[in-house]
């Protein structure tokens, strides 16, 4: 891919921001680098090698979901500062 004046212009307009004429010649110059580089990724070989998503042979550790604190209803309705019976009374957002 080559980096033209019209990419940065395209990157300016999507960032919104405003490079000066300095930082355009070495965003130009920092983007052909990374995509060199890019392409020189793209040239190995990975037929055979598996996608994946850290480089660890370790899969997501779950456990199950289970409650652990169990029900502290009416403790936390005793806290509420205005409450009517087993509801917590809130000031109105909107009318």
């Amino acid at each position: 891919m080559e980096i033209t004046e019209e990419l940065i212009d395209y990157l300016q307009k999507l960032g919104r921001i405003r490079l000066s004429e300095e930082d355009r010649q070495k965003t130009m110059k920092d983007l052909g680098s990374i995509m060199g580089y890019i392409d020189k990724l793209n040239e190995l070989d990975t037929t055979g090698v598996e996608p994946l998503s850290h480089v660890f042979g370790r899969t997501n550790v779950m456990r199950e979901d289970e409650v652990t604190s169990g029900d502290c209803k009416d403790k936390i309705i005793s806290n509420a500062a205005r409450k009517d019976e087993d509801t917590i009374l809130v000031p109105r957002t909107f009318d």
